[in-house]
């Protein structure tokens, strides 16, 4: 069975979310931004920006899907 884009980009944003709060976290511990908060703000980047790009797809492709019916 085959993910829609829709799961993978909701899955995708909490990923990101979760590397921020683990980013925070970092941050809180040792108080400086060191490499690790910089690699975890980083792929949360990714993360979320991907996911939101899926749910957008989603979407369009489904309006494309209803639009030619």
């Amino acid at each position: 069975m085959r993910q829609s884009t829709l799961f993978s980009g909701i899955l995708y944003i909490v990923f990101g979310l979760f590397f921020t709060f683990f980013a925070i976290q970092n941050l809180q511990q040792t108080g400086e931004w060191g490499f690790f908060t910089y690699l975890l703000i980083l792929l949360a980047t990714f993360d979320i920006g991907g996911g939101l790009r899926m749910v957008f797809f989603h979407f369009k492709l489904k309006s494309i899907q209803k639009n030619k019916k």
